[in-house]
């Protein structure tokens, strides 16, 4: 092989290298402001997840028209905690395996249980096409299902 030769294929090995290098970093830079974009969303969910759940008159606008307000603001607080573990989920904090210990930790609640009997359908709706979030929903509704038939906490 010729030096000019060496040296070329040389060139063009450090470019390709330098080329996956650079896609790399371009896809991780993609993902981290997903990431951030959902995170900052999320943030004004649950921003409005907390006054709904704490001002009276705010619940008293935006509730369904057969509850009382509140029931409401005790049915959004469950709304809250679910959208923060869901979250956490998301971006991958909560430990493999431990998704559904928080699940049944919530599902203990009776007004979670209210919660979900009411929204459960439309969280899996919402869900629809997203494997992480699929399995988030099922396994609240197996969570849901196992504390069903508990009775309510003295």
């Amino acid at each position: 092989m010729k030096l000019s030769t060496a040296i070329l294929t040389t060139g063009a090995a450090v470019s390709l290298t330098v080329a996956g290098v650079a896609s790399a970093r371009l896809k991780q830079d993609a993902r981290h402001q997903a990431e951030r974009n959902e995170t900052i969303l999320a943030g004004n969910q649950l921003d409005w997840l907390a006054q709904t759940s704490t001002n009276p008159s705010l619940a008293e606008v935006w509730k369904p028209e057969d509850m009382q307000a509140e029931e409401y603001m005790k049915i959004m607080s469950v709304n809250r905690l679910i959208c923060m573990l869901s979250l956490r989920h998301r971006l991958g904090f909560v430990p493999s395996g431990q998704l559904s210990t928080y699940a049944g930790y919530i599902m203990k609640n009776e007004v979670s249980r209210r919660y979900w009997e009411r929204y459960g359908n439309l969280r899996a709706q919402e869900a629809e096409g997203n494997p992480r979030a699929e399995h988030f929903t099922r396994v609240l509704d197996q969570a849901a299902k196992d504390y069903a038939h508990q009775p309510a906490a003295a």
